[in-house]
């Protein structure tokens, strides 16, 4: 079953549309009859992806690091459309070069991007899918790195981090509201190879996942009902997933160095682990 928000003439509207996993859920979407706009702030690259999914598609330029512009966003679809029952906040930015006291500029775009662009939807769209009345999802593009951590990136995993608190939040917070009818769904890719991935890796490697096979596997576990959309890749299972997370968390349960995964004096224990827990 689908999502009830996920119906024929509902509108969705999707953040970092014009290639990658945004663009593979709006085709999804397309496919099944929805109304899809895809805002990114590549103008070239939307319009091409607008040509490619046909329907009742259009793009509009976009940078979601600006809250007027996603604010212009909104006013456009609902002109168009007249109401959104599907935002996926998915825009954003990799970048290397930032450690934790390193790299101001590198921070501050990919929080921009990352974390504000997130909050930036949040705060444009939700009260209006409140109000409507009607059955909407809401969802947030993180990742695994926002979870497990893993050093050399701290400016991006930060920001995944914030992604998957005030996506939680979220979630809580529309529990409160008497009569809502809106849900939120964290999404959190396994290895994907993506427009961002395509720029260090020509060619797609066997461990990675397609974007359509993330978009069918939001897809289908939103009709489920479920909030963390954990997706695992060729490489990696579930249960692999689900042992690195753990190890993660159990870094502060037992008092562990900080990321004890990538200590030497912890190698051992951890590949034991992991082979215990799949």
């Amino acid at each position: 079953m689908d999502h009830p928000a996920i119906s024929e003439g509902r509108v969705a509207v999707i953040t970092g549309g014009a290639s990658g996993v945004g663009l593979a859920v709006g085709e999804a979407l397309a496919g099944k009859g929805l109304k899809v706009c895809l805002a990114d702030r590549n103008e070239e690259e939307l319009e091409t992806a607008v040509s490619g999914i046909g329907g009742e598609t259009f793009g509009h330029v976009t940078d979601v690091s600006d809250v007027a512009s996603v604010a212009s966003l909104k006013d456009v679809v609902l002109d168009r459309w007249g109401e959104v029952g599907f935002l996926m906040n998915n825009a954003g930015i990799s970048g290397r070069g930032a450690t934790a006291w390193e790299g101001l500029e590198m921070w501050q775009q990919i929080l921009s991007v990352n974390l504000w662009g997130v909050v930036h939807g949040l705060q444009v769209f939700t009260d209006l899918m409140i109000r409507q009345g009607t059955p909407c999802a809401i969802v947030n593009t993180g990742s695994k790195q926002g979870i497990t951590n893993p050093p050399g990136n701290a400016a991006y995993n930060a920001s995944k981090a914030g992604v998957k608190s005030v996506t939680e939040s979220l979630a809580h917070e529309l529990r409160g509201v008497e009569g809502c009818q809106v849900s939120a769904h964290l999404l959190v890719p396994g290895f994907t190879y993506t427009g961002m991935i395509s720029r260090f890796i020509p060619e797609k490697p066997p461990a990675a996942w397609t974007s359509d096979q993330v978009a069918q596997r939001l897809l289908e576990a939103m009709g489920r009902g479920d909030f963390y959309v954990i997706c695992p890749d060729n490489d990696v299972t579930v249960e692999m997933d689900h042992a690195r997370m753990q190890w993660n968390l159990n870094d502060m349960i037992e008092n562990r160095p900080a990321l004890s995964r990538w200590h030497p004096d912890y190698a051992d224990a951890f590949e034991r682990f992991v082979e215990d827990q799949t």
